[in-house]
């Protein structure tokens, strides 16, 4: 079946880094299309699809994509037996503005301001944000772990019929993932910033990975996180759900929560890689 990707979202959130991601693991991305146009051009490019694995169509760059457009197409295609998903791409409003201001870019969306045209964006987006099956907040993203993270999710070595899981890192002190599924709280472990050696290193580092997990707690922490994850995931998986986001954080996303984040990943056995969101702040 082939599976078609529809990726919408607030401007500015990172479409052209997501794009060029897709395009790196084996999607055949289509930007800048009319929403009213993927039915009929879908049917075209899967035709053509070869190694492909899959369609993605970048919306909204010429101004906001209406939510009833979106879900409209999203339901024509999957009348038409393909396996649509949607991507949201969103970032807190804040961070929106300093992109826009820092680039000197003009809004697609006329305002009074770039908070008007934002607020205004939002609000018209705001069916497709609650209906979308992936939303990834690229906040606190810079561009390599944004492509890194789409990876994860999208590339073509993952099985079809698998839900892909991904594992993350974060500091509390620079806000929760918004996109994660699962959130994990390790501020409970000694913290390796308060020992002189091991401030300077991150949870990759061995001296830091041997601290944090020779702590009393660590390894019940993980143990019960993996038993309670092992019939979990199997319900996601019954329940259809095919991405998993789950964090970790600790204070500041550097030592603990990083270390954990790792030993999880391998006991969960989750061979894409963990995303350290806060290492290097």
């Amino acid at each position: 079946m082939t599976e078609i990707l529809l990726i919408t979202g607030m401007s500015g959130a990172g479409r052209s880094t997501v794009s060029a991601a897709l395009e790196d693991v084996g999607w055949f991305v289509i930007d800048n299309l009319p929403v009213a146009l993927i039915p009929r051009v879908s049917e075209l490019a899967a035709a053509g699809l070869g190694d492909f694995a899959g369609v993605a169509f970048i919306l909204g760059r010429s101004g906001v994509a209406e939510s009833t457009a979106v879900m409209s197409a999203a339901e024509t295609l999957r009348s038409d037996s393909y396996s649509v998903k949607i991507l949201f791409l969103d970032a807190p409003d804040d961070v929106l503005v300093g992109r826009f201001t820092g680039n000197r870019r003009r809004h697609p969306v006329v305002g009074t301001s770039i908070s008007d045209s934002i607020t205004r964006e939002r609000d018209a987006l705001r069916q497709v944000a609650s209906e979308a099956e992936i939303t990834i907040d690229t906040g606190s993203l810079n561009s390599n772990q944004l492509r890194r993270r789409i990876s994860e999710i999208f590339s073509s070595t993952s099985s079809d019929d698998s839900m892909r899981i991904s594992i993350s890192s974060f500091g509390f002190s620079r806000g929760l993932p918004r996109d994660a599924d699962i959130v994990f709280d390790v501020r409970f472990l000694s913290n390796p910033h308060w020992v002189d050696d091991l401030r300077p290193l991150s949870g990759l580092d061995a001296p830091v990975s041997e601290y944090v997990l020779a702590l009393p707690g660590t390894q019940r922490f993980l143990l019960e996180v993996t038993n309670l994850l092992s019939w979990q995931i199997p319900s996601f998986r019954a329940e259809g759900k095919r991405y998993l986001s789950i964090a970790i954080g600790c204070t500041g996303g550097r030592h603990r929560s990083v270390a954990v984040a790792e030993a999880l990943a391998h006991q969960l056995n989750i061979s894409n890689g963990v995303l350290h969101r806060d290492i290097d702040r």
